[in-house]
């Protein structure tokens, strides 16, 4: 008798496609979150592969808090033409000039906090029942908590005691009215599976991920990209550096690494090697010992 026998790489993508086909058939009003970086990408890659020949099901919706780099925005506006796929847009821009939000001021400001009252908004604005994103356990300690459906209840947060258990694969979407669940598809990948499962999938990626000439200026320990929103210090001075990035966020707060990798190959290769999580270099982590779970619980993605 034959045996039919699945690599590592398959079991990952037959189990985030169980989830994605469980969430289509849990949920009345699901999205994809998508940031325009690697890991919502695979999501949505997924996603044209769990219901494949037809279009993908799910709105996509991107939180735009105008700190982008313009080469994520091109990359996203590109990606929903080819999918013909419809865009949810929330701007913390109209947030902060609507006052639900007021902008931070100083060296280190950020919107990357604001986006919670945005995306808390933009879910009850659109009736999203729940959000499906491209969060990883490997990440950072506290997505390390998260359960594949995650409740969030009616004010929109996290309560990482009083999640639902998931034995044997399966999953309670049940809900009251005003609350909604996030769902993680890829959250048992690790960054290099995610590298790996591109570099076999041949997937499109911006080329912010790859090594590329840019200015920077060393801040926070790591390399931060020059842009009008950078307010530089006395003793800071703009260089120019081979880098890339290994995770997007705001332009404000994405710190590049020194890398010759300009090709999915040398990316796999490379993050082999690497010690330090992919979110050692994005600003945002480095605030306190427990800056994500802070905002996860306040209803951050």
């Amino acid at each position: 008798m034959s045996k039919y026998y699945l690599n590592y790489l398959d079991e990952l993508e037959a189990e985030a496609i169980f989830i994605l086909r469980e969430v289509w058939a849990q949920f009345q009003n699901p999205v994809i979150l998508f940031s325009g970086g690697k890991d919502s990408i695979v999501v949505t890659h997924l996603a044209r592969k769990a219901f494949y020949p037809s279009p993908i099901p799910f709105p996509l919706m991107h939180v735009d808090t105008g700190h982008n780099f313009p080469e994520t925005m091109q990359f996203r506006d590109d990606l929903v033409n080819e999918l013909g796929a419809k865009l949810i847009v929330g701007s913390v821009q109209g947030s902060i000039d609507k006052g639900r939000v007021a902008e931070e001021k100083g060296k280190n400001a950020s919107r990357n906090a604001l986006q919670t009252t945005t995306l808390l908004d933009t879910i009850e604005d659109n009736k999203i029942d729940c959000a499906i994103g491209g969060g990883r356990r490997d990440e950072e300690k506290a997505r390390a908590k998260e359960r594949f459906f995650s409740h969030r209840d009616d004010f929109g947060q996290w309560d990482p005691k009083n999640q639902r258990p998931e034995l044997w694969n399966l999953l309670n979407g049940k809900h009251f009215q005003g609350e909604h669940f996030r769902a993680f598809p890829i959250s048992n990948w690790t960054e290099l599976d995610v590298w790996n499962y591109i570099k076999r999938e041949n997937i499109a990626i911006p080329s912010l991920y790859f090594s590329h000439q840019r200015e920077v200026v060393w801040r926070n320990d790591s390399w931060i990209p020059n842009s009008e929103f950078l307010k530089l210090e006395e003793n800071e001075k703009i260089e120019v550096k081979t880098i890339r990035f290994r995770t997007l966020g705001d332009i404000t707060i994405t710190g590049g690494i020194e890398s010759d990798a300009d090709t999915l190959a040398k990316i796999v290769e490379e993050v082999s090697t690497m010690r330090l999580t992919e979110r050692g270099n994005r600003a945002d982590d480095k605030r306190s010992e427990s800056a994500m779970e802070d905002r996860k619980r306040q209803g951050y993605f």
